[in-house]
């Protein structure tokens, strides 16, 4: 607390600037006086020490307000002295150190008004930073513009939920989550829009019948399987499908690469262009505004697709100008043939892949398993939820949040994913849980160097509730 007998023109207070001031005013419970300072009256000194604001001669309690009793925060900067004065009661006696107006002011009200914000100068304060008066800054995926001393800021949900990050890691759900650079910024909207792109499957593509072929017994499943292990080089890693809302094509493309390679006993082991299938499969709201994988396999089948070197992914696959730069006719014989070459020119083989007509495996844990260990990966459509985008290691499940904000987005929350493997391992509260392997299309930082793992025979998240399939088309002279 200030000494009673400070005062204004018996003993000086070392100049501050009026920034200093306001930043430490909140820590002056105990604030120190320097009795022996120098004070000087020489105004060429202090023309640069001071502001200069005229507009406050002689109003400071009644800008800045009355305080009821002795209130160390209660000050502001006496520029005539430069000394701080006070406009609390404790200026009711002989020697006070009160601000020059407090008696007209304070003591005409017929009661002390409630303790008022103090003055700042003009602008807004951020983290210890001043921000002029209308300058707008960014807080995630939230825009604010200080207006009147004020933030104002806009109240979307962001993609990015901290609280939800430390919840997940803070319990033993059995997987852990990261907050990514990818995805700072976007609404909770624009993730479900943009990151994800599968239609609800149709009802032609639910009625589908399950085929369960003859496969080994469920004795010959090893508990720890990957594809790639049993194939290496014949199945593809994940792409990046950044903020091109087109999963359906990511994972069609990626399961029908992997088929035809480990069909043909790897003579064919390119990877297909989702970009050849997002630029030309364009019925029904199809490339980068979300589409069904129904018409993504029928493409593969009637058209084809060529290499992922020969048609990469744009940078930007949003722009209007991407058509569709390649085409094929058929020889009479089923097979098709380019009739352009590739859009990235250093490629030369323009060769195009088909596959058959795509079919639905059982939804039973043991039947994906004997599908995916004899004929490769396949494609599984599941529900994404705003937990699953923080996913960084360990076995998924989703997290039950509070946000009520995502049952908004329930008919954009469908994403298309490519099932690799599965494997058992202690997850969540030590117990031993199974899991699936999966290959995302969100790039290699994200996750498990762009996999997951997710709970096995529990439908997790419907992971299980439709998966598909296909054979590659090859022809006689294909077979190796």
């Amino acid at each position: 607390m200030r000494p009673s007998w400070i005062s204004c023109q018996s003993e000086g207070i070392k100049s501050r600037t009026l920034k200093e001031i306001w930043m430490e005013k909140q820590s002056l419970s105990q604030r120190e006086v320097d009795p022996g300072a120098d004070f000087t009256w020489n105004h060429t000194i202090l023309e640069g020490t001071r502001f200069k604001r005229a507009i406050f001669k002689g109003q400071y309690c009644r800008s800045f307000g009355c305080c009821e009793d002795r209130d160390d925060g209660c000050v502001t900067e006496f520029y005539e002295a430069n000394a701080l004065c006070y406009c609390d009661k404790f200026c009711e006696r002989e020697n006070s150190d009160c601000c020059p107006d407090y008696k007209s002011f304070c003591l005409e009200e017929k009661e002390w008004p409630p303790h008022t914000t103090p003055w700042y100068p003009e602008g807004c304060f951020r983290d210890g930073q001043h921000y002029e008066e209308g300058s707008a800054i960014k807080e995630n995926c939230n825009s604010c513009t200080c207006s009147g001393q004020q933030w104002k800021c806009s109240q979307h949900v962001c993609l990015v939920e901290p609280e939800l990050i430390d919840h997940v890691n803070k319990g033993d759900y059995g997987w852990t989550a990261q907050n990514y650079s990818q995805f700072w910024g976007m609404t909770l909207e624009e993730g479900f829009k943009y990151r994800l792109g599968t239609l609800p499957p149709s009802p032609m593509l639910l009625s589908m019948n399950e085929v369960t072929a003859s496969l080994p017994a469920i004795t010959d499943l090893p508990e720890f399987f990957v594809a790639s292990y049993k194939w290496p080089g014949w199945t593809h890693g994940p792409l990046d499908q950044k903020n091109c809302a087109a999963s359906w094509a990511f994972s069609t493309a990626s399961v029908a690469a992997d088929r035809i390679a480990i069909q043909s006993k790897g003579r064919y082991t390119a990877n297909l262009s989702p970009q050849n299938l997002i630029s030309c499969c364009a019925k029904n709201r199809h490339g980068c505004n979300s589409g069904s994988i129904d018409r993504a396999w029928w493409y593969l089948r009637k058209r084809g697709l060529v290499s992922h070197a020969c048609y990469p992914l744009f940078k930007d696959q949003n722009i209007t100008n991407n058509g569709c730069a390649m085409a094929s006719r058929s020889d009479g014989r089923g097979k098709r043939h380019a009739t352009k070459p590739c859009p990235n020119n250093i490629e030369k083989s323009n060769r195009i892949y088909q596959c058959s007509p795509p079919y639905r495996v059982s939804s039973n844990e043991t039947e994906i398993m004997r599908e995916i260990m004899h004929n490769g990966p396949v494609q599984a459509i599941m529900q994404v939820y705003e937990d699953f985008f923080h996913y960084k290691s360990g076995i998924y499940r989703h997290v039950t949040s509070t946000n009520e904000e995502s049952e908004k987005y329930r008919k954009l929350r469908t994403h298309a994913v490519k099932l690799t493997g599965w494997g058992t391992l202690r997850g969540a509260q030590g117990r031993k849980e199974k899991f699936w392997i999966a290959a995302n299309s969100w790039g290699k930082s994200w996750g498990e160097n762009g996999y997951f793992r997710i709970l096995r025979g529990v439908n997790e998240s419907d992971i299980e509730k439709l998966i598909i399939a296909a054979w590659g088309h090859l022809t006689s002279s294909d077979e190796p």
